[in-house]
Order: structure tokens, then C-alpha cells, then sequence
């Protein structure tokens, strides 16, 4: 099968302001559907944990976390819930001589910027399955690169992440004039770290690879289960550019929580071991998401009222237990509310 090129899209209008307004008006659940678990030649599909939408192309991309990692093009998102949503391609990622991949890794975190495809692996406190910042040429899927986190994320006695415990999540923060910056966080404490707060590094892409920098940390929800499994950048070439965070939480045997938290962008300057409260959050499962295991966030179609949308993806984990589900959000908006919001 020929794979076409992940394409990079032409410059693309300021969007319109993607929160609700006032805050309190929350979200619209504007259309869901369930993707396949089998492809047309039998292989079985799912694990998708990361997003990324082209409006332009109308073209879906999800990181699929299957053992060697996976990007699987889908077209019509803009006919969600209507029609069902069209296979395009399958871009299976691999090692190259100069660059091996293990022989599993966890991909969970995805950003495509220029000619690369960022990967987030989530680790296992084992040489094995390492957790790592992994680049990709985007067309033919070859690993580029793999970059360690930062020491004190690393496991030893004490300290760094726990086994399949992030990172989950990646964004892409690009500022006019400014070094593009990959955000990732942790999905929960590192061992060394009190409870309720996780980790967010500032990659800055510089030309001699990316350089990673301690920002802050962003409150959580406490209660055992919670984790961070995705982040957004909200207005970034703004004047108050922010963050939105997935956060989920499962109690046994199946009960699923969902909350959308909006964050203030942490300054670079600000003390890496500050913690960001949330300015607002949303219970996503009370806006009318299927309780399931949400991981994927991205901006989706603009809708025909004006209004943007954000597209949400579900992991199945190969289970017949849960779905591929995919969701679209779109902000309301009432009165009083400032035009510019």
C-alpha cells in the first residue's frame, strides 16, 4: 500500500476564540461516533491516544499506542455522526540503523511541526521502555531521533516517573518571532513530588535538537486515579496564551470520570516548582461524553454557526470492554460576554 504524505497545511486564519463564554456556559456535545476496531484487511485497529486535525484537508490523524506505534489517517470529521468517517492510511513508525526503536514502545503524545512528527513514549522505569521524546519524519515514519527526559524525571530509587505513568501528552506552542516550544507533562506525580500536581517541560526545538526546560506544575484533582492524558494550546500567539488539559480519572470495576481544566500558560521565568491552578473546569461526562477512557484533544472543524469545535478521542485499549469513540465539543456562548471572547 502506497502511504501518502502527512502533508504540512497552508497558514491558516486565526481561529475564533475556542472557550466558552461566560465559563459557566460550558460545552455543547455536537456529534459522536464509534471507529471500527478492524481495518478492511482484517487488522485490528484502536489504542488511538493522541490527535491531530487538518481543517484545511479535513483530515484526522491518530497516534495509535500498538506496540511498534501507528498514525492512521481518517477523512470526514466534518460529517461526524452523519457519515462514517473514511480510512486514508496507515503510517507505521520505525527504526533506522543510525536511529533503533525499541522493541515496544508506548506512543501517546503526538505533534506534528515542519517536517517532524513528535512522539511522546510513555515509559516503564526499564532500559526496555524508556520514556522518551521521539522524532519521526513525518512521510515515511523512520525515527530521526530520541531524546531522554530531563534526570530527576527518570526512575531511580524514589524518584521519576511511575511505570506507565506518562508522559501522555504533547501541544505545540509556536509564538511569531519566538523558538517553537513542545509542552509535555507528566500524567501523574513523579515519585519524589507531593500528590496532586504534575510536571509540564517547555521542549524549545532549537536547530541543534530540542532542549528541554523545567516550566511549573498544574494542579490536579486529588484522589487516586487521577492523571493528566492530554494538553492544548489555547490562543498562543495571544496576549494570555493558555492551556487545556484532559484529565481522567477510573474507578474499579468501571467508572470513568472527565474533566477539560484551562490553565494559564506558566511564564518561562516563573519557579519550575510553582503550582498553576485551574481557572476553570468542565465535567466533560455531564456535557454528554460516553464514560470511557478519553485521551486524545485537538482542535476540530469550524461549524457552519461560527463557532469552533474541539475533537476528543477514546482509548480502547484493545479491549472489547471499550470503544474508539470520537467526540466533538463545541463552546456555548451566552449573555453577557464580551465580543472579542
Amino acid at each position: 500500500m502506497v502511504v501518502p504524505l502527512i502533508a504540512a497545511s497552508p497558514p491558516a486564519p486565526l481561529p475564533p476564540p475556542l472557550l466558552p463564554c461566560p465559563a459557566e456556559a460550558g460545552w455543547e456535545l455536537v456529534a459522536g461516533a464509534r471507529l471500527p476496531r478492524r481495518g478492511a484487511d482484517g487488522a485490528q485497529l484502536g489504542g488511538y491516544s493522541a490527535a491531530g486535525y487538518d481543517n484545511h484537508r479535513d483530515v484526522l490523524l491518530l497516534l495509535s499506542d500498538a506496540p511498534r506505534g501507528r498514525v492512521d489517517g481518517w477523512s470526514g470529521v466534518r460529517q461526524l455522526g452523519r457519515v462514517p468517517l473514511r480510512p486514508l492510511f496507515q503510517l507505521e513508525l520505525k527504526g533506522a540503523p543510525q536511529a533503533p526503536l525499541p522493541a515496544e514502545i508506548d506512543a501517546e503524545g503526538m505533534v506534528v511541526a515542519g517536517e517532524r512528527l513528535w512522539v511522546a513514549s510513555e515509559g516503564r522505569r526499564s532500559a526496555a521502555r524508556p520514556a522518551q521524546l521521539l522524532a519521526f519524519d513525518r512521510s515515511s515514519g523512520v525515527l530521526q531521533g530520541a531524546f531522554p527526559l530531563p534526570a530527576d524525571w527518570q526512575p531511580a530509587p524514589g524518584q521519576g516517573l511511575g511505570a506507565n505513568q506518562g508522559p501522555e501528552s504533547l501541544a505545540l506552542l509556536r509564538r511569531p518571532g519566538r523558538t517553537d516550544v513542545l509542552l509535555m507533562a507528566a500524567e501523574s506525580p513523579l515519585s519524589q513530588d507531593p500528590p496532586a500536581q504534575v510536571r509540564l517541560l517547555g521542549w524549545a526545538l532549537e536547530p541543534t535538537g530540542p532542549k528541554p526546560r523545567a516550566l511549573a506544575r498544574l494542579a490536579i484533582p486529588a484522589g487516586e486515579g487521577w492523571g493528566l492524558t492530554d494538553l492544548l494550546v489555547v490562543d498562543g500567539s495571544g496576549p494570555s496564551p493558555a492551556l487545556l488539559a484532559l484529565l481522567r480519572r477510573f474507578q474499579a470495576p468501571a467508572r470513568w470520570q472527565v474533566l477539560l481544566a484551562h490553565y494559564p500558560l506558566p511564564d518561562e521565568r516563573a519557579d519550575p516548582k510553582a503550582v498553576i491552578e485551574p481557572i476553570h473546569q468542565w465535567d466533560l461526562i455531564a456535557a454528554g461524553l460516553p464514560p470511557d477512557n478519553w485521551e486524545a484533544l485537538t482542535p476540530g472543524p469550524d461549524r457552519a454557526d461560527g463557532r469552533p469545535s474541539l475533537l476528543l478521542a477514546a482509548d480502547d485499549n484493545f479491549s472489547p470492554l471499550q470503544d474508539n469513540h470520537l467526540a466533538l465539543l463545541a463552546p456555548r456562548r451566552s449573555a453577557p460576554c464580551p465580543p472579542d471572547r
